[in-house]
C-alpha cells in the first residue's frame, strides 16, 4: 500500500523537529534496580509505591515498553499484562478497524482508560456483538509516545466513575524537553505475507526556561494475511465448478489467491501525540496534550457464489433476462473498508492554594469517527443499474468534560496527615450516526417480484405479451421464472444507513466525589471514596470503595479492597443501528442490530437499558525476599443486569418456520416499515447477572551468573473464569451460552529472560495460553495449551545507537484447526480465540536516541 500524504506529512514533521532540536549526549543509564516504582493511579494525593498500594498495580516504564516487538499500544499491553487480551476478528464489520479487548475476561467499555490521569474518549465504533463494546481506540496512542503505563487491577469507579469495573489503564506521556528518539521497524511472516513496516520519532523542546514541549508520531503500514483454504461447502464449492468458473473466481476478491481470505486486514496509519507543560511559578502549572490520528483498514466479507439469493437471474423491463455475473463472472466477495479518525485536547492549570489546598481544573474534549465504504459489491435490488462501490455511512462520538479535583493534607492527630481529595465533573456526550448514498440503502426494483407487471395469475399482461412478442423467454406459468425472483436490498454486505435509521443521540451528566486516605499506623494504610453521579438518561448512582494495606513485616504486605461500580450504557450503545448481511449456509439474511427503544426491537420484547452494577471484592499480597519480588492478587468481579446482545431472533415473511413467522408478523403489527427484508433481529439488553473470578501473580527476580551477569526474570500469570450468576436462557441461545464461559483461555502466562552480554541485549518471552473449548452442533471440541516463543536481539552500535531482530512466534505455533466446522468459508482456525493464528513474524529495527 502506499504511503498516505497524512503520514508523509507526520514523518517529515518528526524528522525536522528532530533535525532543529539538535544532537545530544545521552545520559548516563540508570540501573532499573536503583527505582522504586511509584503509581498515581488509584490513590489521591501523593504517589505510593508498587508495593505499599492498598490495590494491585502495574507500573510499566520505558524499558518495559521497549522490550515489547509491537508498536501497536494494544499488542504492547496484551503482551505485558496476562490479563488484557486483544484478538483480530476479520469479516466483523467495524470489529476489523477496531480490535475489541478485554481486562479480567471484561471488555474494554468496563475498563477505564486514562491518558495523564484524564479520562480518554471513547471510539466511535460499538462493536455488534456481544457486550456490544463501545470503548477507547487504545490503538490511537502511539507507543513511542508513552513514557509509563500503570493499569489498575481493580475496580475503581467511586473514584474515577463509570466504566472502571474491572479496572484502570492510565498511560503516561513523555514529558522531555530535549533530546528525543527515532526508530524504523520492517516485518513480515514467515508465511511470506503480512509486511509491517512502522516508523516512530519522539522529540522534546523546551518552552522557555521552565515548561516543555514532547512530540511523538508514528505512521505505519501494513499488508493483509490470509490463512485460508479455498472455499468448498456443501452448499456450492469453488474446486467443483468449471474450469472457466474457476478461473474467473480467481477475481472474485480483491485480495489474495482464495475467495474468500482470513487474515488480518491492509492497514495504515498516521498518528501524532503530544504533552506540554509550563511553569507558571509559585506552585503553579499549566498544562495540555492531546492527538490527532487517522488510519484506514479494509478486510473481505463472506463470498457470494452464483444462485445465493445474491446472484440470481432478473427478468428486465424489456423482457430480457440480467445477472450479477455480467460484472463478476466468477461472483464476487464485498470488500469493506473504514476510515477512522480520532483526535483530542485536554488543558488545565493545577497548583496550590494559600491554605495548603492542591487544584487541579481541567477541560477536555475528544472526537472519534468512522467512515465506511464498500467496493466489490453490488446492491442487488438495482440490477444493472446498481454501482459496484458504495458509502453506506458514518458513525462518530463526541465529548466534552469539565473537572475541577482538589485535594489536602489534614491534622487529625494521627501518626500521619490525612489525605482528604474532592471534585466535580461535568460531561457532555453525543453518538451521530449519518445516513449513507442513496444507492447504499434504495429499494431498487428488483426488492418486489414482477416489477414491470409481466405477468397476473399465471398469465401474460398485455406488457408481459409485448416482450414475449418480440422474443422474451417470459413463462409466466413458471414459477422459476426470473420475473418472480425477489433479491436483497442496499449494498450487499453492509446496507448503507437510510435516513430512517440516521441520527444522534445525545446527553450529560455530572458527578461529585470524595476520597479520604491516610497511614493510621505505621504499618496499616487505609483509603475510603465515595461518588455521586447522575446522567441526564438514568437515575443518579452512589458508590463507594474501602481498600486497605497492611504491612504484617518489612517484606510481606497484605492488601484488600471491597467497592461497589456501575456503567451507564453509552449514547452508542442506546442509539446505533446496524444491518449487515449474513450468511447462514451461504445463504445471504439480513441481519440488523436495532436500539432496545426502537420499535423494532421493542416489537419484539425489547426494554430500554439500565446501567449494569458491580461489586468488587480483591485480597492479595506483596512480597519482597531478598532479589525475589512477587504479588498475588485473588479478585471477584460480580455485575448485575450485564448489557449484552441476545441471541439472533429469526425473522421471516414465509410460514415455514413459525417462530421466525411469529416475529414478522410482531413487526408488521408494529408498523415495522420493510419488516419483509429483515431476515434476523437482536438487540442490546440488561440479560443476566455474571461473576468473573481469577488470580493474578507477578514475580520478578535477578539471576545472577556472576557481578557483570544478570539475567533479569519475569513471571506474570492469570487465570480467570467468568459464569453465569442468572439463567441467561431467555436472552442466548444454547451454544452462545457455552461461549461466553468456556470459549476463551481461563489461563494465561508469560516468562521474560532479558540480559545484556557487552554490547548485545538480548530477550526472550514464552507466552502460554491454556486451553479452551468451543460448542457447535452439539459438540465440544477442546483445545490444547498453546506456547508461544518471542526472542529478540539487540546490539548497541553506540550509546545512541541500536539496531535489533527478532521474532515473534518463532516456532510457528498455532491453536488446533476447527473440527466442528463452527467457521465456514474457507476459514481454517477460530478467528475470535484471543490466541493468535497468523504464525511466525520476524523483523528489523533500527533505534537512535539523541
Amino acid at each position: 500500500m502506499k504511503q498516505s500524504l497524512m503520514q508523509k506529512k507526520v514523518l517529515s514533521c518528526a524528522v525536522v523537529a528532530i533535525i532543529a532540536s539538535g544532537v545530544t549526549a545521552p545520559s548516563a543509564p540508570v540501573f532499573a534496580e536503583e527505582i522504586e516504582e511509584v503509581a498515581v493511579t488509584g490513590v489521591r494525593g501523593k504517589p505510593r509505591s508498587v508495593s505499599d498500594s492498598p490495590v494491585p498495580v502495574d507500573v510499566f516504564g520505558s524499558e518495559a515498553l521497549e522490550s515489547v516487538s509491537y508498536t501497536d499500544t494494544n499488542d504492547v499491553m496484551k503482551t505485558l499484562v496476562p490479563s488484557y487480551t486483544v484478538n483480530r476478528q476479520p469479516i466483523s464489520d467495524g470489529g476489523t478497524f477496531i480490535r475489541p479487548a478485554q481486562l479480567r475476561g471484561m471488555p474494554t467499555d468496563k475498563t477505564l482508560v486514562l491518558v495523564n490521569s484524564k479520562r480518554r474518549h471513547r471510539a466511535a465504533l460499538v462493536q455488534i456483538g456481544g457486550s456490544g463494546t463501545q470503548g477507547p481506540d487504545i490503538a490511537t496512542i502511539p507507543s513511542s509516545a508513552l513514557k509509563s503505563v500503570e493499569v489498575l487491577r481493580d475496580g475503581a469507579a467511586a473514584q474515577y466513575g463509570s466504566d472502571a469495573i474491572a479496572g484502570v489503564i492510565n498511560f503516561i506521556l513523555k514529558d522531555n524537553s530535549d533530546g528525543g528518539s527515532l526508530s524504523v521497524r520492517a516485518g513480515e511472516y514467515s508465511e511470506g505475507d503480512g509486511f509491517q513496516s512502522t516508523a516512530t520519532a519522539n522529540v522534546g523542546l523546551p518552552i522557555g526556561s521552565d515548561g516543555f514541549f514532547s512530540l511523538s508520531g508514528e505512521v505505519s503500514q501494513s499488508d493483509f494475511t490470509s490463512r485460508s483454504e479455498q472455499y468448498c461447502e456443501s452448499w456450492f464449492c469453488v474446486t467443483e465448478q468449471t474450469p472457466e468458473f474457476i478461473e474467473a473466481a480467481e477475481n472474485a476478491s480483491l485480495e489474495g489467491d482464495v475467495v474468500q481470505p482470513w487474515g488480518q486486514p491492509n492497514s495504515e496509519g498516521a498518528r501524532v501525540f503530544f504533552n506540554a507543560g509550563y511553569d507558571l511559578g509559585g506552585g503553579k502549572e499549566v498544562y495540555a496534550f492531546g492527538n490527532y490520528s487517522e488510519s484506514s483498514a479494509d478486510g473481505g466479507f463472506y463470498y457470494r457464489y452464483p444462485g445465493n439469493g445474491t446472484i440470481e437471474d432478473l427478468r428486465e423491463a424489456d423482457g430480457s433476462i440480467y445477472t450479477p455475473l455480467e460484472k463478476f463472472p466468477g461472483g464476487f466477495t464485498p470488500r469493506f473498508a473504514g476510515d477512522v479518525t480520532d483526535y483530542s485536547l485536554v488543558t488545565g492549570l493545577k497548583g496550590e492554594m494559600l491554605n495548603g489546598v492542591l487544584y487541579d481544573f481541567s477541560a477536555r474534549y475528544g472526537y472519534s469517527d468512522i467512515e465506511y465504504t464498500l467496493s466489490n459489491t453490488i446492491n442487488p435490488s438495482l440490477g444493472p443499474d446498481s454501482p459496484t462501490a458504495f458509502k453506506p455511512g458514518t458513525l462518530a462520538n463526541e465529548e466534552i468534560q469539565l473537572q475541577a479535583d482538589f485535594s489536602k493534607e489534614l491534622d487529625w492527630g494521627m501518626s500521619a496527615p490525612v489525605v482528604a481529595a474532592f471534585g466535580v465533573s461535568y460531561m457532555d456526550e453525543s453518538y451521530e450516526l449519518s445516513g449513507g448514498d442513496e444507492a447504499s440503502y434504495a429499494a431498487g426494483p428488483y426488492a418486489t417480484q414482477d416489477p414491470w407487471d409481466f405477468c397476473d395469475g399465471g398469465m401474460p399482461t398485455d406488457a408481459g405479451q409485448s416482450v414475449i412478442d418480440a422474443g422474451s423467454s417470459l413463462n409466466c406459468a413458471d414459477d422459476n421464472d426470473p420475473v418472480y425472483t425477489v433479491v436483497g436490498v442496499g449494498s450487499n454486505g453492509f446496507p448503507g444507513y437510510s435516513p430512517e435509521y440516521s441520527g444522534s443521540y445525545a446527553r450529560d451528566s455530572y458527578a461529585v466525589y470524595g476520597d479520604l486516605s491516610t497511614d493510621i499506623t505505621d504499618r496499616l494504610f487505609a483509603q475510603a471514596a465515595l461518588r455521586f453521579e447522575d446522567y441526564s438518561d438514568f437515575d443518579s448512582e452512589l458508590v463507594g470503595k474501602l481498600a486497605m494495606q497492611y504491612d504484617l513485616t518489612e517484606n510481606i504486605g497484605l492488601r484488600s479492597s471491597l467497592g461497589t461500580g456501575f456503567r451507564a450504557p453509552t449514547p452508542g450503545q442506546q442509539g446505533t443501528t446496524n444491518v449487515s448481511t449474513r450468511l447462514p449456509e451461504g445463504f445471504p439474511v439480513a441481519t440488523g442490530l436495532f436500539p432496545a427503544s426502537s420499535s423494532v426491537a421493542q416489537a419484539l420484547g425489547a426494554e430500554a437499558l439500565k446501567p449494569e452494577t458491580s461489586t468488587n471484592f480483591t485480597l492479595g499480597f506483596t512480597a519482597d525476599f531478598d532479589n525475589l519480588s512477587m504479588t498475588v492478587d485473588f479478585y471477584r468481579i460480580d455485575v448485575d443486569d450485564r448489557t449484552y446482545a441476545i441471541s439472533t431472533l429469526p425473522v421471516a415473511a414465509s410460514q415455514d418456520d413459525p417462530a421466525a413467522y411469529a416475529n414478522y408478523l410482531a413487526l408488521v403489527d408494529a408498523g415495522v416499515v420493510g419488516a419483509e427484508s429483515i431476515g434476523g433481529v437482536f438487540y442490546f439488553t440488561n440479560a443476566f447477572d455474571t461473576r468473573t473470578q481469577g488470580v493474578d501473580v507477578v514475580a520478578t527476580y535477578p539471576l545472577a551468573w556472576s557481578d557483570s551477569s544478570v539475567t533479569n526474570l519475569t513471571a506474570s500469570f492469570n487465570y480467570n473464569k467468568s459464569e453465569f450468576a442468572s439463567d441467561p436462557s431467555a436472552y442466548l441461545n444454547e451454544e452462545d451460552e457455552f461461549d461466553f464461559e468456556h470459549f476463551q483461555p481461563e489461563l494465561r502466562g508469560a516468562l521474560t529472560a532479558m540480559q545484556d552480554v557487552g554490547p548485545v541485549s538480548l530477550m526472550a518471552r514464552a507466552n502460554w495460553y491454556g486451553s479452551y473449548e468451543n460448542f457447535n452442533a452439539g459438540e465440544v471440541q477442546k483445545y490444547d495449551p498453546v506456547v508461544q516463543v518471542d526472542v529478540e536481539g539487540r546490539y548497541h552500535i553506540t550509546d545512541a545507537t541500536n539496531v535489533s531482530v527478532g521474532g515473534r512466534n518463532i516456532f510457528d505455533t498455532y491453536p488446533e484447526k476447527d473440527l466442528l466446522g463452527d467457521e465456514c468459508c474457507g476459514a481454517i482456525y477460530m478467528a475470535g480465540t484471543v490466541v493468535d493464528w497468523q504464525g511466525s513474524f520476524y523483523y528489523m529495527s533500527l533505534n537512535h536516541n539523541f
